[in-house]
């Protein structure tokens, strides 16, 4: 029984036809199954699904009925990639079966100023989709790492009463409880600080080159989080050969992530100029430069800028990703020269990126933090 289902296993592998070999019949599911990745992994044969064939919709229905989520969302970036099915992305039928993911979300990004009115609405149906389950996972984590790590380095003893932190305030009295009246006489009173003035600055930089598309992502959706923590101010620039302030778009990434248009060139050069103009508070400010270091502008301008934030007291931190896409292609020498100016260069998974960002404003060895957790930078 074992040997005849890992026959019929290997069968589905293989494919049939001349390369099978194992002699076995499919019916049922199983046929269906086989039919579904020979449309897309033995397209030349089977005729493929064909961008504006009416079995896509099906097509992706099947998908997800046979296969765990997981690989689905390989299947549909291989359909995308092997059969260029932008197309399938056009139509509302089409979207509506997509099961969203960040890579598809990617794929919007670059495709949000060709995409038909009638679909538009849509498209941005599966985007909200997508961020809602991110700010559901992700927002949590960083609102406690940044404002913990906020709370440890700048203790307020003598608060206002807005600005007092009634957690710690209780712990800190537990020892003057007054049994008869149930009650805490709070002697020492522990704050967060002035609530009306951001305590530190983030900036963060992003490139928006295709080969950027889901680290725009999770970086749109940290930022938005973060624009939502009064304690810092949040400031979200994007380029390509040109550079665009999004920060009134912070609060609401959807939106956000349809303002980023992806693709186009790389001028981190510039994006650094624009950075350095709207720093105000240098020794406050955490500056997250995310790129891969392939600049197409002035490299030598650029490692120019670079060098002079450090001087100032930035702290400059330099993710060549910020996803889940495994070890990314970047700029070596450029990578070892930023390095060389102790700003820390290494690639981050979204599960990370909050205690990354606690430990950058609570002013820690980044590169020591990184080397921890196993993130830093191996060529």
């Amino acid at each position: 029984m074992n040997n005849e289902y890992n026959l019929r296993k290997w069968r589905l592998i293989l494919g049939g036809g001349e390369n099978d070999g194992t002699g076995v019949s499919l019916g049922g599911d199983e046929l269906r199954m086989d039919r579904t990745l020979e449309a897309l992994y033995d397209s030349e044969r089977s005729g493929g699904l064909g961008p504006s064939s009416p079995n896509v919709s099906r097509w992706l229905g099947d998908i997800r009925t046979f296969f765990p989520n997981s690989v689905v969302q390989v299947m549909q970036q291989d359909a995308l990639k092997r059969l260029n099915l932008t197309q399938m992305l056009f139509e509302n039928e089409m979207l509506e079966n997509v099961t969203p993911d960040v890579h598809l979300v990617a794929t919007l990004m670059t495709l949000s100023r060709v995409i038909p009115d009638k679909t538009r609405e849509t498209a941005r149906q599966v985007v909200r989709k997508v961020v809602d389950e991110l700010v559901r996972k992700l927002s949590n984590p960083m609102q406690q790492a940044v404002t913990g790590s906020l709370n440890r380095s700048m203790r307020n003893y003598k608060p206002r009463h807005n600005e007092i932190n009634w957690d710690m305030t209780i712990r800190r009295n537990l020892r003057h409880y007054q049994p008869e009246f149930k009650t805490i006489i709070p002697e020492q009173k522990v704050g967060y600080g002035r609530r009306r003035n951001a305590l530190k600055d983030v900036v963060l930089c992003i490139d928006q080159s295709a080969s950027m598309g889901t680290s725009v992502v999770y970086s749109g959706i940290f930022g938005s989080v973060m624009a939502s923590i009064p304690a810092i101010k949040t400031k979200m620039v994007v380029f390509d050969t040109a550079v665009a302030d999004l920060t009134e778009e912070l609060t609401d990434p959807v939106e956000l992530l349809f303002g980023v248009q992806l693709g186009g060139g790389t001028d981190i050069n510039a994006a650094l100029t624009y950075c350095r103009q709207i720093i105000t508070r240098p020794m406050d400010t955490v500056l997250v430069l995310i790129t891969d270091l392939y600049e197409g502008g002035n490299e030598a301008e650029m490692r120019k800028r670079a060098a002079e934030l450090a001087a100032a007291g930035v702290q400059v931190v330099v993710l060549l990703a910020l996803n889940d896409d495994g070890a990314p292609s970047y700029d070596h020498a450029n990578a070892e020269f930023f390095s060389g100016l102790g700003i820390p260069v290494f690639a981050c998974t979204p599960d990370k990126f909050p205690d990354l960002m606690a430990a950058a404003l609570g002013k820690q060895d980044i590169a020591g933090w990184a080397a921890s957790e196993d993130l830093s930078l191996r060529k």
